[in-house]
Parts: C-alpha cells; structure tokens; sequence
C-alpha cells in the first residue's frame, strides 16, 4: 500500500514537474519568437516602418525629430572652435543628459566628429529615448570635408565640364564624411549664377540650368552611391532651393523676381535632375522670397512640385535662419510660433538654428493642440527625417567601423581626383603670340601679386589644410633651376623693380576669402585693392606678362584683355592648384577648361547671360554690349575644326534628336576639346532663350586626330511651359548650333513634325 501511495506520489509530482517544464519552454519558445515591432525590422520596407514609428511617438518625439542641434558647443569637453570637436575630445553624457533627456535627437551639426566621438553619441543617443531612435550627423561637404582632402571650389569643377569627374568628387568627399560617422553633407550649391555681384558664385556650377543640372546630378550620385546604407556614401542636399542665385542687386537673401515661366524653364532645370534622377534625399529650403513669397512658406514649391511632381522622398531643411526671416525679415508671421508652424505646414522639415530648441518645439506641439498644425503636417515632416535615417540603415548599423577613417582620409585616390579637378578647370581666355606655354629653359622669373604665394580655396574651406600649393611653389617645384623671385605687390615700385629684371613676369591676381564667398557680395567687379594699378604698372615695363587669376566670380578685367598677351582662369583649384597652374603655364598641361559663366565688360551690363530672351538688347551708348568672354570659351595650345554637322529629327514621340559632328585636332599637340550643341526653336507661342545648351562632350584628341560627335537630344528637352500653364512639346523648326563656345557658328535645321 506504501508503495502504490509513493507511487501516486510520485506520479503526481512527475507530472506537476513536466507540466512546469511545458510551461517554461512554451514561455520560452513565445518569447524568443515575439515578433519585433514591425519598424525595428530591418526585412520591412521603410514606409511601413515609418508609419508604425510614427504611430508609436508622441506629438513632443515627433517635434524632436525637426531639431538640429549644434554638438560641438553642447557635448563635448575640448574644440577647436565653435563648430569642430578637437580629435582628443571626450564625450560628455552628462550633457546631452541636460540637452535631450530621454525623447532623442533629430539631427547633429557642428561636430566634425572622429569616428569614435560619433559612435559614442550615437550610442548614448539609441539607449536613452524609448524608441531606440538615432541620430543624423549633419555637416558641410561643399568641396571637401573637414580636414580631408581639399578639391578645387565648385566653379571649378563646373569649369572642367566632365560629370565623370563630378561623380568621382561626390563619392570621394562622401567616403571621407561617412568614415567619421557622418550621415549628410550641405551639398551641392544648384542655384544658377545669374549675378556675378553675388558672393556665392564660387559655390556653384555657373548661368546654365542644363549644364549645371548635369553636374549636379553626376556629384549625387557619386555622393549617395547606390545604396545609402553603405559605409562610403551620403545623403546630398542640393541647395539652395530655389532661384536663390539670382538675388535684387547681386545681395545675398535678397528677394527673387520671376515669373513661374522662368522659375520652371531655367531655375528648377538645374535642381529636377538631381531629384528626379539622382533621388537625393535632402533639399535645403533658401532664404528669399520669389514674387513675395518666401520659400520656407511656399508649399508650391515644397509640396506641389517637388514632392507631388518630381516625387521627392526626403526631408528639406531650412538654411540657416531661414525660417525665422519669416518673423524678422518677410514679416509674413507675427510670432516665432506662427513662423515655425507655417514653415512646416508649408513643407519644410527641420529646422536649422532658427529658434531656441525650447521655442521651435513648444510651437509646433501648441499649434498641433490648438489645430491650427495638422497631426498629417507633422507626420509628414517627422516621417521625412525618419525616412532618411531609415534608408542611411542608422536604425539596422547605427555605428561606423573606426578602422575605415584611417583608410579613406585623404587617400591617394582622393589627392588624385583633386588634382585632375585642378588641372581640367584651367582656363586659357588669352594667348598671344603663342606666349604660353612657357619654357621649362627660363632663366628669369617673377612671380608678383597677393594671390602669387598662398593657395586660395574659397569659401567653406581652411586655408591651412591640404598641401596648399601656391602659384610660387608649384612653378618652383616645376622649375628649380630658373632664378624667381617674389613680391606680393604691396609696394608697386618694389614690385616693377623685380619684373624689370626678369625674362618673363607672373602675375598672381584675384579675390581671396572676405571679398569672395557667402555675404560678401560686391558693387563691381573689377581687381580689388590696388591689382589693377599694379597690373598696369608691371605691363609698363614691357615685360612678357601672363595674368593668373585665382578668384571666385568673373571680373572686370577689360585692360588686361586689351594690353597683356597672356591669360589663365584658375578659379579656386583647391590644395594642388598651384601645381596644375605650373603645369599649364610651362605646357605639361594642355588647359581645356571652359567659362559657365559669362564675363561682363562691366558692372553696368548685369545681369549678363548667354542665354537671354531674343528681346534683350545688350546696347548702350557707351558699350557694345557684348560680353568680355562669352560663356563655354576657353583656348587651348591646340586649335580644333568642326565639320560635317548633321541632325537627325524624331520620327515618333520616343525618338532623340540626333546630332552628329566631326571634330579634328589641327594642331600638333594632344589636348581635350568640350564640343557644345546649342539649341534654338525658331517660332514658338512664348519667348524662348536665343540659344540653349542642350548636349556637351569633353573629348581628349591626339595630333590630326578627327573623332566623331553623337549628341542625344531627348525631346522633353524641347518642351516650354506654355500660356496655359503646362509642358507641351510644339512642332515647327529648330536652330542647332555646334562648336567650342556658345558662339559657335557651325549651323544645322531640322523640323519636328506634330505626331
């Protein structure tokens, strides 16, 4: 009986244990399958990740997300200004403890962080707000990136004409700023250089919307590779959206005055491009207004057409301060609170140090309240910022591997790409005689002027990173047995005594950072300081004299054409620039580098582009009203002959227009040409440009080489905004005009016929 009672005993406790046991594992097995939120999937597709985050957060998360915060005056213990972290310094959590507390961040700037610096935040960041959200770096890569590599100014590489090259310098600068953590550059500048008075000319690609769209699309697409999740590309930010180029009087933020005609025709064709071609995924918002209506409160702009028609999917940022121009400077809001929410009921995002943190927050969570801020309008913006993060793959690999900086940071790859930048931007406007190319058996140099010992970089660039070669030390380098002497050009007769003594005078003349770049625009453009005195000056001593110009916008340099035999455009050439400058004076370097953008005669004849309406007149009493250079020039120590154009029309609605020409080196020394095809609708039912560049070939020929053209002239390239407000493709006849500027002559018809 003790036995059957043990038993039962037994029996019971068995299954009491294994029911226990079956307990546990099901608890277990439930728990190791639990399925994740649906946005911490990384299998997921990113909208519905968004819109399950979004349903998650609350309206003061979701308001978080539109801040930018500055991170080298907040987190860290050591920098070297107010917008780089010095590479010894720590991160302090205890001070984004006080910045965020527990609900996140949206975006970083001002950081400039190492890779360890990054990681560190990030780190803090995904562990202290419920959500795991992460942090978007943020940070200027106009033409370099940090203390990286240093390529020559975007006018420069505009001047190369080669979106190869362009896509290259995208990628370069791109793998640079994502090896320290950084997710975003400030880049490219896309608005068209209408107003050579503005300071902002150096940053972007030149007058022309097709060309500069082409090289804004090229530098997108090397920057965001071909996935954004990759350890070696950015989201790139065109900018500054839009017509912000072509501000009254040349001043920067001054307001725009155009119809929707031009603004569709020629302001959005340098930006459609990167959008709707590259995708790029960031937009910053500009600071004017255009017919009154400031950009960060123009939801035509910002919704209509570049999210609704062009289908952009990433998140537009205000330029810094433009939203509060709003309140202080457009007056179209009466507080700081109307201000915010209109910019983000408009279209725009995040802000960009507009407002304290506390005030731009609090204003959008009261006038979401208060219903006078749609929930829609802030998932719009909040869902953007989380969108980009999501394609950067922060919420999957949120940090970067440390060992990659090392690796990436001024690779010889990266030099090389600079140096090819340098040396395809150079500008032959002048040459007589034949004076260039110089002989490396020069006995007598002189190298004189403020621009002739120093490598000017432009704007949003240190002029002591890099090699920053100068005119002096590359032709020093390029030439040491030559006897060269120096002088800045300070005391002209000094200077004079120098060139009198020499077989052959450089003179190394142009702007510097404080008369060139952003907010310092000018009232004319001729040589600043005493350059044109000292220009005259040196001349007068009949020395042989080759003008270096290194300078951020066209200028007025009608004496030097007329008296001096020799003249190179080199821009901002970056840190090798006074290498390729050497290389091209002595011949090492063919130059084939070509103007975007016209040179006036004077300040008078502004605005002067090559692409004006018919009716135009360029007539004045005291001016012929033609251009000093016309926009495309450029010389070469070769010559080159176009033959044998002939055009192909479209036989259907899918078809190109095929251009074809021959192009023959004439010369006797190897060099590049840029064959330009221009375009013209005789008759249309609005006015149209006088001639539009529509195709463009850099293409490298031997001694009599002849190579062969073919342009692709897609039709929707033919398309006008018409009176009724739509693109529409009109049949008649067409001009085509091909050659090595936009005075080409070379001239060929054809006739496109309605289907």
């Amino acid at each position: 009986m003790q036995k059957v009672l043990y038993f039962k005993s037994y029996l019971s406790s068995f299954l009491l244990f294994s029911l226990a046991l079956s307990l546990w594992a099901q608890q277990a097995t439930s728990t190791s399958v639990a399925p994740k939120a649906l946005y911490k999937r990384s299998d997921a597709p990113i909208d519905q990740r968004v819109h399950d985050l979004l349903s998650r957060m609350t309206v003061e998360e979701k308001a978080r997300q539109l801040d930018l915060y500055s991170g080298a005056e907040s987190l860290i213990n050591k920098r070297i200004d107010k917008t780089h972290a010095a590479a010894s310094a720590v991160f302090l959590p205890e001070k984004a403890a006080q910045l965020w507390g527990d609900m996140g961040v949206g975006g970083i700037h001002d950081l400039y962080p190492t890779p360890q610096q990054s990681n560190a935040i990030q780190k803090w960041v995904i562990g202290h707000n419920r959500l795991g959200i992460p942090a978007i770096f943020i940070e200027e890569g106009l033409h370099g990136f940090n203390d990286g590599t240093v390529f020559p100014a975007p006018i420069n590489l505009a001047a190369t004409w080669d979106p190869a090259l362009a896509q290259k310098t995208g990628a370069a600068i791109a793998a640079e700023a994502r090896a320290t953590g950084v997710d975003m550059i400030l880049a490219p500048v896309l608005d068209l250089a209408r107003d050579p008075r503005w300071g902002r000319i150096e940053e972007d690609f030149g007058e022309d919307p097709y060309l500069s769209g082409e090289m804004g699309l090229a530098y997108v697409r090397g920057a965001q590779g071909e996935s954004l999740t990759s350890d070696h590309s950015v989201v790139a930010e065109p900018k500054h959206f839009a017509a912000h180029g072509s501000p009254e009087g040349g001043s920067n933020t001054s307001p725009v005055h155009i119809g929707e005609r031009e603004l569709r025709s020629i302001m959005l064709k340098s930006f459609e491009p990167a959008i709707r071609e590259g995708h790029a995924m960031g937009v910053m918002a500009a600071y004017h207004e255009i017919d009154g209506i400031p950009v960060t409160a123009d939801p035509f702009l910002l919704k209509k057409i570049l999210r609704q028609e062009w289908g952009f999917r990433g998140f537009v940022l205000s330029d810094l301060g433009a939203i509060q121009r709003l309140y202080n400077a457009h007056y179209v809001a009466a507080t700081p609170k109307d201000a915010v929410c209109l910019a983000i009921k408009s279209g725009v995002d995040m802000q960009f140090y507009d407002f304290p943190h506390e005030v731009f927050q609090k204003a959008l969570v009261d006038c979401v309240h208060e219903g006078t801020l749609s929930m829609a309008a802030l998932d719009r913006a909040a869902g953007a910022v989380l969108r980009v993060k999501f394609a950067l793959g922060l919420f999957d690999h949120p940090w970067i591997d440390p060992s990659l900086n090392a690796s990436v940071h001024r690779s010889p790859q990266h030099l090389a790409i600079s140096l090819q930048s340098a040396r395809e931007s150079m500008t032959l406007l002048k040459n007589e005689g034949h004076l260039l190319p110089l002989s490396t058996s020069v006995k007598n140099i002189a190298i004189i002027g403020p621009n002739a010992n120093v490598a000017r970089y432009g704007d949003y660039e240190n002029e002591s990173n890099g090699e920053h070669i100068g005119l002096l030390q590359g032709i020093q380098e390029l030439v040491p047995k030559a006897s060269i002497t120096f002088d800045k050009g300070s005391d002209i007769a000094s200077a004079v005594a120098k060139a009198k003594m020499a077989d052959v005078v450089i003179l190394g003349l142009g702007e510097q950072q404080g008369i060139s770049g952003e907010g310092f625009d000018r009232t004319n453009l001729d040589l600043p300081d005493n350059q044109e005195a000292l220009l005259e000056a040196v001349a007068a001593t009949e020395k042989p004299v080759v003008l270096v110009l290194e300078n951020g916008r066209p200028l007025t340099i009608g004496w030097a054409k007329k008296h001096l035999p020799a003249i190179l455009e080199a821009w901002y050439p970056g840190e090798f620039g006074g290498r390729a400058i050497a290389e091209t004076l002595f011949g090492l370097n063919n130059p084939a580098g070509r103007l975007t953008i016209t040179f006036p005669r004077s300040t008078g004849q502004i605005p002067m582009f090559y692409n004006s309406d018919p009716s135009r007149r360029y007539k004045y009493v005291d001016d012929d009203g033609k251009p000093l250079f016309p926009f495309g020039y450029g010389l070469s120590y070769t010559t080159f002959q176009y033959d044998h154009l002939s055009v192909k029309a479209p036989e259907n609605k899918k078809d190109d227009v095929i251009v074809t020409v021959d192009v023959t080196n004439t010369g006797n020394r190897e060099g590049d040409e840029v064959a330009q095809l221009y375009l013209r609708h005789d008759v249309s039912s609005v006015e149209t440009p006088s001639r539009s560049l529509k195709g463009f070939s850099r293409i490298h020929l031997k001694p009599h080489e002849i190579k062969t053209v073919v342009f692709h002239v897609p039709q929707e390239q033919l398309a006008i905004w018409n009176t009724d407000g739509k693109w529409v493709i009109e049949p008649g006849s067409f001009t085509i005009w091909v050659g090595g500027s936009s005075e080409a002559t070379l001239t060929a018809h054809f006739v496109l016929k309605p289907y």
